[in-house]
């Protein structure tokens, strides 16, 4: 059964694109990992990322991102209205999927014990994954915040963190646990009065005898009072039951809810609750909602509907580039699916190392290739961006796009190299791998073949447009070169496939 695992990491930085983009461009290097989500709070100076995998796939991501923030940001200087006590503050791993919560309880272990040996980061391990009753809250670790952690982490004992120094640094420290779902959902008032938003939370949160499973804090937030709340088990204390109690709260001080906030993702489950509490709909059911009857008779197609749809929209991006991305990343899947059916079996156990070499190399560059697919279609995007950018003029402005230019060249580029060693893996693989998936193969690096060439095209044209003409006829050559190559390996593998395949 697949795995899938959610994290979703709070860093200490929501005003700051730079930051919290290069945090989230660290979690896509991360092979097998999607991001889903980036919600910076400017207010709250504090930035949710959210992103999905495998277990062993998002300890990978959650590592590179903590060691990413700690590197970015520091502590010393941060002000915001949320409560933090690191550049990541908190880390939390959800089993989606496939996974036990006692999976991710030692995956969280694992990922605690290495940021604080190799990252020298203080590391506490809240929820599931905590090592003593006190640290099982968030809240309970976080007491003081970053300023008082720091001066009491050396000395105090109770303060001595489950991995890492207990030594005061400015990247704070990192908490780590595994949890359920967590709803992060604030709820604004008419009024500017912060006090009176944080008296409503008083009342709500479980900690002062409200509600199970809900946490609460009043902030002031662009001149509004909110009332900022972390649902911690939807199922058992629904988000109607939090609004209701809030509006009721409120009213006792002649206040109304304008508006709510959703912070990040939330299961649909949760709103379909609220929706047949509200509408009061006799007998509704899951069945009668037209997304989960499509979802129900989409299972299992394979057809990639929505890319195709994008591509042949009237928009500029994804294009060219992006589609030999994808054509690189399927013939990469094509070869690692024959080294699949090679490895491991007796008759072909002379090639035994070699056809695992591919496998895991193959899905290596299936993984850079599709990542490209999103990358190429955001170098033109900015590329358009630097052209219609009316606050830069004269040098600054020529700069911009010469830089943006050159971004969007090096991308194919890379699409290119990366394909021209797909195709090689394809044809060592139909030279030497299972002889009943020879066409297979061969189809791999017929596509790398298309990927170089069409990928080519996209650094030629952007060459182009730079002013730097030593650069560009680099590309050009460096191309040509690639594309030659491959043309020759596509010429090898088709008599390969016609001996081999016996047609």
């Amino acid at each position: 059964m697949q795995q899938i695992v959610e994290c979703v990491p709070n860093f200490s930085n929501g005003r700051n694109p730079a930051i919290y983009n290069a945090i989230a461009a660290t979690i896509r290097s991360a092979r097998g990992v999607h991001l889903l989500d980036i919600s910076a709070d400017p207010d709250h100076n504090r930035t949710v990322i959210t992103f999905v995998g495998s277990l062993a796939a998002v300890e990978e991501a959650a590592f590179r991102a903590i060691k990413t923030a700690a590197s970015l940001i520091n502590l010393d200087t941060h002000q915001g209205e949320h409560p933090r006590i690191g550049a990541t503050d908190v880390c939390p791993l959800i089993p989606v999927k496939g996974v036990t919560i006692k999976e991710c309880v030692d995956a969280a272990h694992r990922l605690a014990a290495r940021v604080g040996g190799e990252l020298g980061i203080a590391t506490y391990l809240y929820g599931d994954a905590a090592t003593r009753p006190d640290r099982e809250k968030l809240s309970d670790i976080r007491k003081g915040q970053y300023e008082k952690w720091k001066e009491e982490v050396a000395t105090n004992p109770a303060r001595r963190p489950d991995y890492g120094p207990a030594e005061p640094k400015p990247w704070g420290a990192t908490v780590i646990g595994v949890r359920p779902f967590l709803i992060a959902y604030n709820l604004y008032l008419n009024s500017d009065n912060a006090d009176v938003a944080e008296k409503i939370a008083r009342a709500i949160r479980f900690s002062n005898g409200g509600l199970r499973f809900v946490q609460a804090k009043g902030f002031l937030v662009e001149g509004q009072a909110q009332v900022s709340m972390n649902l911690t088990n939807f199922e058992k204390t629904p988000i109607h039951q939090v609004q209701e109690m809030v509006r009721r709260e409120a009213a006792r001080y002649g206040l109304c809810i304008t508006k709510a906030e959703l912070i990040g993702l939330t299961p649909q489950k949760a709103f379909m609750e609220a929706a047949k509490w509200y509408l009061q709909v006799d007998g509704f059911g899951d069945e009668q909602v037209l997304e989960y009857r499509l979802a129900a008779a989409q299972e299992g197609n394979l057809i990639p509907d929505a890319f195709l749809d994008a591509v042949a929209a009237n928009t500029p991006t994804p294009g060219g580039g992006s589609v030999a991305a994808l054509a690189g990343a399927l013939g990469a899947a094509l070869a690692q699916m024959v080294a699949g059916l090679t490895a491991g079996r007796k008759k072909y156990a002379d090639v035994d190392d070699e056809a695992n070499r591919i496998l895991e190399r193959a899905d290596e560059l299936r993984a850079q290739l599709t990542n490209a697919i999103d990358e190429d279609a955001a170098s033109f995007t900015a590329v358009m961006a630097a052209w219609r950018d009316k606050t830069v003029e004269g040098k600054a402005k020529e700069d911009a796009i010469e830089a943006a230019t050159i971004h969007a060249g090096e991308v194919p580029l890379r699409v290119a190299q990366l394909s021209r060693e797909v195709a090689q893996l394809a044809l060592t693989i139909a030279q030497i791998g299972n002889v009943n998936a020879v066409s297979d193969a061969a189809a791999g690096v017929l596509l790398a073949r298309a990927a170089v060439e069409v990928a080519a095209l996209n650094v030629k044209i952007n060459g182009v447009g730079l002013q730097n003409k030593t650069l560009a006829q680099s590309w050009h050559a460096e191309v040509n070169d690639l594309i030659a190559a491959v043309n020759d390996m596509a010429a090898t593998v088709t008599a390969v496939a016609a001996a081999r395949g016996g047609f």
